[in-house]
């Protein structure tokens, strides 16, 4: 199966629309028309299966040794699951990552603003 084409990303209150750009055997894209957003979807089997889904981030801002001058800066952030084959079940894993999940954004994100604040 794969993600329904288009996905919403609100970044910022934006909604971004990410359209299906790729498909391959245990991975998938979509993104923005401008290509400003992306989201990658990749699974990996072998004695664990890892899945991870990312978002890529692209803007144009000024470059700061090069005064008059625009460049593009690109992030990403990605979630990523590793699990052995046998052990957990999809509910386990599922309940797992709610927790990780409501942790990150309690408190309105405050502990992703401590992990990007370099807080160890």
């Amino acid at each position: 199966m794969a993600y329904s084409d288009p996905q919403t990303i609100t970044v910022n209150a934006v909604a971004q629309t990410l359209n299906r750009t790729g498909i391959g055997v245990n991975e998938g894209t979509l993104a923005t028309n401008d290509g400003n957003y992306k989201l990658s979807v990749k699974h990996t089997y072998g004695k664990r299966t890892r899945r991870v889904i990312r978002l890529d981030n692209r803007k144009v801002a000024a470059d700061p040794l090069a005064t008059g001058f625009n460049k593009f800066y690109n992030m990403s952030c990605y979630l990523v699951f590793d699990a052995p084959d046998v052990g957990y079940t999809v509910a386990e894993q599922k309940l797992v990552s709610d927790g990780f999940v409501a942790f990150l954004s309690a408190s309105t994100g405050a502990a992703v603003t401590k992990l990007l604040g370099g807080e160890v």
